[in-house]
């Protein structure tokens, strides 16, 4: 399902998915802005700690249910949306992931929340 995305989106699934989460800044730009959980994340300095931070008490796998790519349009993004399920209160949720480009196809913008 993933294989129309662009190369960046599919780098930053697989890595992170496969748990290599710091190997996963390679897709990002330098100026990178990240939104995840209600807090943001400027520059890929920042966005390298959001990386690598600790995933903490929970454990959870991430498993993407439908991926849409208009990046061949003006205001393209790319949208993937996940089921993540693991030992979290609730254990089980849908996110959307998405992704807008630079100029240089590397990931310029990631906003992470629920699925709508």
């Amino acid at each position: 399902m993933l294989e129309n995305m662009p190369d960046a989106v599919r780098a930053y699934l697989a890595l992170t998915i496969a748990g290599d989460r710091t190997a996963a800044i390679v897709a990002f730009a330098e100026d990178a802005h990240v939104t995840d959980d209600g807090a943001s994340h400027d520059g890929v300095t920042a966005v390298r700690a959001w990386l690598d931070r600790p995933a903490g008490d929970y454990t959870f796998t991430t498993t993407p249910l439908s991926a849409k790519s208009t990046m061949d349009t003006e205001d393209g993004e790319a949208l993937v949306t996940c089921r993540v399920e693991g030992n979290f209160p609730g254990g089980l949720v849908d996110l959307d992931y998405r992704f807008t480009l630079d100029e240089t196809r590397r990931i310029a913008r990631l906003v992470i929340g629920p699925h709508l």
